[in-house]
């Protein structure tokens, strides 16, 4: 199965929307800024400044995401604890971002957002199931032989 490569690009994507996030917030800083926009009498240079720290924070959210997936490609291990928490919530994040980017932005945005969801989906599925099945072949060695295996049940003396 294409574990590897799907986090990697996964990893790829995802360190590309960061910088993307990060770029459109810090433009849209800009903007308020030049124009003195204000939203209910706020100040511009606060509403600039707030644009810029999100689009940082999400941004490094986003980042460490594209972490998480670069160790999980490498060690071609699922993510665990914290890692897979952070995962977890990248797709709920993408799932809502593609529920709203339909009306607000468009069919386009919609479909990139499902696509990095199904990436980051698809990459915690496979795992899981490599782990399972490395599971259950372990304890398929240690179960009593039935009737399929030549064994049955015991024969009174």
């Amino acid at each position: 199965m294409a574990r590897r490569p799907v986090a990697w690009v996964a990893a790829i994507v995802l360190f590309a929307e960061a910088i993307g996030i990060a770029l459109l917030n810090w433009f849209l800083g800009l903007v308020v800024d030049r124009q003195d926009m204000s939203l209910a009498g706020l100040d511009p240079r606060a509403m600039s400044v707030s644009a810029w720290i999100a689009g940082a924070l999400f941004g490094l959210y986003l980042a460490l995401c594209a972490v998480v997936l670069v160790r999980v490609a490498v060690r071609d291990r699922g993510p665990a604890g914290f890692g897979r928490i952070l995962l977890i919530s990248a797709a709920v994040v993408h799932g809502l971002l593609g529920a709203f980017s339909i009306g607000l932005v468009g069919w386009l945005a919609f479909v990139f957002m499902m696509v990095v969801l199904g990436l980051i989906v698809l990459t915690l599925v496979a795992y899981d199931r490599k782990e399972q099945g490395e599971g259950a072949g372990a304890g398929a060695g240690d179960a009593p032989a039935g009737p399929a295996d030549g064994g049955g049940a015991p024969q009174p003396v």
